[in-house]
């Protein structure tokens, strides 16, 4: 294996680029945790429902670009890995090109949209209409940035600099939510609040540029777009177009349903706990950032690695995320209650107890997804969404209209339980290295669910107290002594006295 492409998959390395993918991701998750009792207060539910609807919307323009940031990624990670640096910024340039193009398109379409949705769609206050409309309109302007960023993002990631990346995902995040707290010294206008979260987009859209020209000078050589790349480009791309398509509307349909069926605040009341419980998906987002580029140069050139550096990544997912998961079915009342209000809280509870029990699965499941694509076989996610998205419709609208928002929350857990247990089967089939431990990982999901359904039971705070401590003082002494191996209690040990 090259010199190269080695110090790319090296545990050191890996480990470094986690710990900053964890900060990065971290760090607004913090910021949120403090702003947004603030963003309810200074706006008012239904506008706060339309921000989140905002947000929602910019994380979802990743489907106009095509597949081509993760391609990009994947392409750029194995001509490093198998020494064809000279190729990289042609096919650098050829795939921003066509970011670029797809972006306007998307931008158009954002907009052409904006009107039907805001009128006829989604049920918006009469008196917010005109300035979620102009809203809208100010976001179309930043779909061309936003596609193109996560191409930039991906040459970044590809050459394992996540330093360089979180160097601008920071303070994107973060201002991402005190941006609007900023504004609401000025105005509680919902077209100020969006103006601003644009040109936060802006700027770090110039700071990836500025990066990938820093660590790809040919960038700045050549600009030539070669055609021979845009078939590997797009058929890696097509079938990720279907995932980026179904897999974000399937995350983000039930709030616009709630909002279609119930009203803007029960989108708030829906919308709030799982702004926040979704934010542990940081620990398998940091995670799989990482994992994508070294998996595939892994499975080009060292297949037997594979085994140990997936089964890894699963047990690392599961330590860190049960004790923060468990606590929080265990005292979801009480942290809402302690954080917004008591009103809130007997609201939204439920929800945040079955959205944090689906996280808790869906982090998990990001491992086999993850493995799959690097196998070049991004046609198989798409696949399964594709089955699973008419009968995810079906019971979610059943549920909605039975249960209101806790049926939505239980058609959410549902869905996730299923998508993972397929996936775990599906990567073992695909990577034979990595087929014996599916079962392992069902059996210890299950027993960790039925840990956390005893924070479902209506009993008193002492007795949840309790059984919680219990729980994790077992959980510690069982990863301590079987989950973790040697060497990663020796690296626990250096942490600790550091």
């Amino acid at each position: 294996m090259q010199d190269k492409a080695a110090n790319l998959i090296s545990g050191h390395l890996l480990t470094r680029n986690v710990f900053w993918n964890l900060i990065g991701a971290g760090a607004p998750l913090v910021v949120a945790i403090f702003t947004i009792p603030i963003l309810i207060d200074g706006l008012g539910m239904a506008r706060f429902g339309v921000l989140t609807l905002t947000w929602m919307i910019v994380g979802y323009f990743s489907l106009f670009d095509l597949g081509l940031g993760r391609a990009l990624t994947k392409l750029v990670a194995e001509k490093i890995g198998k020494d064809l640096g000279d190729d990289v910024p042609k096919l650098i340039w050829t795939a921003l090109s066509l970011m670029l193009l797809l972006g306007a398109v998307g931008g158009g379409v954002v907009a052409g949209l904006s009107p039907w949705l805001v009128s006829d769609v989604l049920n918006i206050p009469p008196d917010l209409q005109a300035e979620t409309l102009a809203s809208f309109y100010l976001l179309s302007v930043s779909v061309p940035l936003v596609i193109s960023s996560a191409g930039l993002q991906g040459v970044l990631e590809a050459h394992q600099r996540f330093g360089l990346v979180n160097v601008v995902r920071i303070p994107l995040g973060v201002f991402t939510f005190l941006g609007p707290v900023l504004v609401l010294s000025y105005s509680h206008d919902l077209v100020y609040v969006v103006a601003v979260l644009v040109i936060i987009r802006l700027l770090s859209w110039l700071a990836f540029t500025a990066f990938c020209l820093h660590i790809e000078p040919g960038l700045l050589r050549s600009a030539a777009v070669d055609r021979d790349m845009f078939g590997p480009l797009i058929n890696f791309g097509g079938w990720m177009t279907v995932t980026n398509i179904i897999s974000p509307l399937m995350v983000n349909l039930d709030r616009f349903m709630i909002g279609a069926t119930l009203s803007m605040t029960a989108v708030s009341y829906y919308a709030t706990p799982y702004e926040v419980v979704t934010r542990l998906l940081i620990v398998p987002v940091a995670l799989m950032g990482v994992m994508f580029p070294a998996f595939t140069t892994v499975l080009a050139h060292d297949r037997d690695r594979i085994a140990l550096l997936y089964i890894r990544t699963v047990k690392y997912i599961f330590v860190l995320l049960f004790p923060a998961v468990l606590s929080i079915v265990m005292f979801a009342g009480e942290g809402l209650a302690l954080w917004i209000d008591s009103e809130f809280a007997a609201n939204s509870s439920l929800v945040l107890q079955l959205l944090a029990a689906g996280v808790f699965i869906n982090a998990h499941a990001n491992v086999p997804f993850g493995l799959v694509q690097s196998a070049g076989r991004p046609d198989l996610t798409a696949k399964l969404h594709i089955i699973e998205l008419p009968f995810y419709l079906v019971l979610l609208w059943w549920l909605l209209n039975s249960f209101g928002i806790v049926g939505v929350a239980i058609a959410w857990f549902v869905r996730v339980v299923f998508d993972a247990t397929v996936l775990f089967v599906m990567a073992g089939r695909l990577v034979d290295r990595v087929s014996g431990h599916a079962t392992r990982v069902f059996l210890t999901a299950g027993i960790a669910l039925a840990c956390m359904a005893i924070g479902l039971l209506d009993s008193s705070l002492g007795f949840r107290l309790s059984i919680t401590v219990f729980i994790l003082s077992v959980f510690a002494a069982i990863a301590w002594i079987y989950i973790l191996c040697d060497d990663e209690r020796d690296r626990v040990r250096q942490y600790l006295r550091l």
